[in-house]
């Protein structure tokens, strides 16, 4: 699976509350949690995100409450995937548990900027940055992960595996 997007690059310890602020999470509608998603932190963010966005990060990503809205925000808001150099364990697997692709690449996150435009190879790992014409190596998935990112997430791959 290839996703080729714009970059909108962010610090790091970017926190679950700075993600989805706590004053939203009564909210469990996917599309009412991206209105507010980065917010505080980044007041344009909304406008910002396309269709084809990828968002990058330092390290730490998503530490913070193990709140599963933090990511469901995100892939909401229509963010494609994430890039840090190092994302917080909880985060990592909610993320995956929804189907939004994330990948550690400490090269990547320190040399990709704001505004380029960069493409992921899931199956491999391989993040090209089209702007630069640079290539970074993330660790691939395993084949069970990629079936879940491939469905949209764990939970539509257990009805698609029931349904057999």
């Amino acid at each position: 699976m290839i996703i080729r997007g714009k970059v909108i690059k962010y610090g790091d310890h970017v926190d679950t509350d700075v993600i989805i602020p706590a004053r939203y999470l009564t909210a469990t509608d996917p599309l009412e949690l991206a209105k507010h998603c980065m917010e505080d932190l980044d007041p344009n963010f909304r406008k910002n995100v396309t269709t084809n966005t990828i968002l990058v990060a330092g390290k730490n990503f998503g530490c913070g409450s193990s709140r599963e809205h933090a990511p469901l925000s995100i892939k909401a808001s229509g963010i494609k995937a994430i890039i840090a150099s190092s994302f917080a364990r909880i985060f990592y697997r909610n993320a995956l548990n929804i189907g939004l692709p994330i990948l550690e690449s400490d090269e990547a996150s320190h040399l990709i900027e704001n505004g380029d435009e960069i493409e992921i190879d899931l199956h491999s790992g391989v993040i090209q940055n089209l702007t630069t014409g640079k290539t970074h190596q993330a660790k691939s998935f395993p084949p069970f992960i990629q079936d879940i990112i491939s469905q949209g997430g764990l939970m539509n791959l257990v009805k698609t595996r029931l349904q057999k």
